[in-house]
């Protein structure tokens, strides 16, 4: 199985972060989105993995280079316009071939990984397999409608009256029958080939479409409460570790990770929290709920179920709780304390 990942997105919804660096290279436990990304790709087979990039190609492929270290090879491929979903596709069709494939999202997080889904697409081989789950309010995602044996009877992008609670999510399993859809359909009002069409094409004809419920932790990371909700689940089960320094004036309550090269000072760290390699923490309270980067420097500060970016100083003031803090006093924050 191969695989298309896809990393164009400009990240509006998170400006002005998304001004300076990819919405997929924010972190969620200290690794960028799309490493977990990767990582769950490998996980389900996909060794050969596209990337589709756009205008943050450049920093996208410094920050994977070329797989190698993940275990797999990765290949970009260059969209020029947010044309959508399926026209990433199509451009991909040579790299792709004859292959079967998952489709991922590169601003989505599925905490568990898709082994299940991946081996569910194996056992029944339908054309296309989506990955589905209930939403309180669907109306940002496609939706699908499916009969009692999980087989797609519609899907539709962003209706303004979702006919169901199920919201699409950014893993999708394809044969290359897909290709044919894909060059069947026209743009969407919204001026792009959706994915979604390309599907339903396919479910017209009579082919088998079907969807597998996600049961895991999901989240479409493209906000920023979702991305620091999700840096917080993903501290849950944290495996303590201090490989960093910690001075006798210090202390660690719960689970806490201190990187290689770190120096706690002075300090409170009440986890659970993960800080950096080569972080100084000097006379502050951090915790809980917080991941801080690497390279950063907290001096005279509290901070509480927040993200800290790589590289970034975060000196006095009266604390914060929640927020998403970034290079030159980016702060973007849930709630205040």
């Amino acid at each position: 199985m191969k695989a298309l990942l896809l990393a164009g997105g400009k990240g509006s919804r998170l400006l002005p972060f998304t001004r300076t660096m990819p919405k997929q290279l924010l972190p969620v436990a200290n690794r960028p989105v799309l490493a977990h990304a990767v990582e769950h790709l490998r996980s389900v087979g996909a060794r050969d993995v596209g990337v589709v990039v756009g205008e943050w190609g450049r920093q996208i492929r410094d920050s994977l280079g070329d797989g190698s270290r993940f275990g797999v090879r990765l290949t970009y491929l260059r969209q020029d316009s947010p044309d959508g979903l399926a026209h990433c596709v199509g451009l991909a069709r040579s790299f792709l071939g004859d292959d079967d494939f998952v489709v991922y999202l590169g601003d989505n997080l599925f905490k568990e990984g898709l082994e299940a889904p991946a081996r569910t697409f194996r056992e029944r081989g339908p054309q296309v397999q989506l990955t589905v789950q209930p939403r309180p309010d669907p109306r940002d995602f496609g939706v699908a409608v499916l009969t009692p044996g999980n087989r797609v009877l519609r899907v539709v992008e962003k209706p303004d009256h979702p006919p169901s609670d199920l919201a699409v999510l950014g893993a999708y399993f394809f044969r290359p029958s897909i290709h044919e859809a894909i060059s069947s359909i026209r743009p969407s009002p919204r001026g792009e080939l959706e994915l979604t069409d390309a599907v339903q094409w396919l479910v017209d004809r009579g082919d088998e479409v079907t969807a597998v419920r996600y049961d895991g932790y999901w989240r479409d990371v493209g906000r920023v409460e979702d991305l620091l909700e999700s840096g917080r689940h993903y501290l849950e089960g944290l495996t303590p570790d201090l490989s960093g320094a910690l001075d006798a004036e210090s202390s660690v309550e719960g689970a806490v990770e201190i990187g290689s090269g770190a120096k706690v000072m002075r300090s409170r760290i009440i986890g659970p929290v993960m800080v950096g390699e080569g972080t100084v923490i000097e006379d502050s309270v951090v915790g809980p709920g917080v991941t801080v980067g690497r390279d950063c420097h907290v001096r005279a500060a509290s901070i509480a179920r927040s993200t800290v970016l790589d590289g970034v100083t975060v000196d006095g003031g009266d604390g914060f709780s929640g927020c998403l803090v970034g290079p030159e006093g980016l702060l973007a924050c849930q709630e205040s304390t």
